[in-house]
């Protein structure tokens, strides 16, 4: 695995949100797991991962509500790496997991599920707007909205310019786009194979539909935990087509994540020396340069460029990455 140096004292920082783990809620050993775990975010799940009988949902509910009172607020992940999966809101399970866990101060993102249209995020904002009613929190909440159907992908424009009629602090504001890859298959018969090329045009539309509307884009699982070489490739594929990070279904996805998720240090060095020979370049009043190519020829640099390299330079020094000086 690709490893780099660090600047400073080698932290991440976790605006970045490469990784998102799902933790299941219905175990008290996983949650407790979750507070070691170096994911940008945690989703604690109370979902797919939890049986979906009423005594199960509620149970895990309560246990999940439990574990964020009663742990020290020193020993949580801090607010902005904690998420929970709520229930859909067509289940009877949604509006008691909204009221519940919006009575924790910990919690900022929800993560949900089968988000088909406009409608749907109306819905919720609702449920937001009645639930922070009762209490006196005075962060907004960030929503994810899960893309899963035909319908959702069919309306993914209009669910990424969705904004609240109540406002962004009371009735909570949109900040990714995730992608649900079984699901999707499930509902349009996609047949799932291990190139993904049938995959391909959701998933660019996803981060093409995110980043129009400055949300973040967050990838499907690799469902196959085991095969670490499988995972580092579906990470560069989704790198590649646009997406901030992806989901993680096991602790050992995540180191893989993380450090795929950034910039090589290949790209790192040429995004450096286009920041570099640009400025000389402007000192001498001219808009773009040839910049040496390996193996000879030069490649022409100018401003969508030097837009380019500036992204990945604010990237890799958010992760701490090391961005050598260029001559």
């Amino acid at each position: 695995m690709r490893t780099l140096s660090t600047v400073g004292n080698g932290k991440t920082d976790q605006a970045l949100r490469r990784s998102y783990l799902y933790v299941p809620s219905s175990s008290d050993r996983m949650l407790d797991k979750s507070l070691s775990t170096p994911s940008d975010v945690i989703i604690y799940d109370l979902e797919d991962s939890v049986p979906p009988s009423p005594h199960d949902k509620d149970s895990a509910r309560q246990r999940l509500s439990t574990f964020l009172s009663r742990t020290p607020e020193h020993k949580l992940p801090r607010p902005e790496r904690i998420a929970v999966r709520l229930n859909d809101i067509t289940s009877p399970f949604f509006e008691n997991d909204m009221a519940e866990i919006l009575k924790s101060p910990f919690v900022r993102t929800l993560v949900l599920p089968k988000i088909h249209s406009v409608r749907d995020l109306h819905h919720v904002s609702h449920a937001i707007r009645s639930s922070r009613a009762r209490t006196s929190t005075p962060f907004p909440i960030s929503i994810v909205a899960s893309v899963e159907s035909a319908r959702s992908a069919w309306n993914l424009g209009e669910i990424a310019s969705w904004t609240s009629e109540y406002g962004p602090d009371a009735g909570g504001k949109l900040g990714a786009l995730l992608f649900a890859a079984e699901d999707y298959c499930a509902d349009t018969s996609v047949i799932r194979t291990p190139s993904r090329l049938e995959l391909l045009y959701v998933r660019s539309q996803i981060a093409i539909a995110a980043k129009a509307f400055g949300l973040d884009a967050i990838d499907m699982v690799c469902v196959n935990y085991k095969d670490l070489d499988y995972l580092k490739d579906e990470c560069e594929d989704g790198r590649r087509l646009g997406f901030n990070g992806k989901q993680a279904i096991h602790p050992t996805q995540v180191d893989i994540i993380h450090s795929t998720f950034v910039p090589t240090e290949k790209e790192i060095l040429r995004a450096a020396k286009i920041l570099h020979q640009m400025e000389v370049a402007h000192s001498s009043q001219k808009g773009a340069f040839g910049l040496e190519m390996e193996g000879g020829g030069k490649e022409m640099i100018d401003a969508p460029m030097l837009k380019q390299a500036e992204n990945i330079i604010r990237v890799a020094k958010a992760a701490g990455l090391e961005v050598p000086g260029a001559s």
